[in-house]
């Protein structure tokens, strides 16, 4: 899962007086993070379309992600959310 924390130390915020632009990443599995949108986003991710401050990319994953549990379990249950 791509790290938030590491990632903000080293972010470029200086190339943005106001503050870095995050994108919100999800995987195969339908699992949730916040990526810098001056590095490549890492494999097994993809853009989902979201981008902005770190506060709203992680506001809008609060909206979105509300069944935490991975597609495959999700599946293998047979509870969709």
């Amino acid at each position: 899962m791509p790290a938030t924390e590491t990632q903000s130390r080293h972010d470029g915020a200086g190339s943005n007086p106001t503050g870095p632009e995050f994108l919100v990443v999800v995987n195969d599995e339908e699992q949730y993070s916040i990526w810098n949108s001056l590095r490549p986003v890492p494999g097994g991710w993809r853009a989902e379309g979201t981008r902005g401050s770190k506060e709203a990319c992680l506001e809008h994953i609060d909206r979105v992600w509300t069944d935490m549990r991975p597609r495959s379990v999700r599946d293998t249950e047979g509870g969709d959310h």
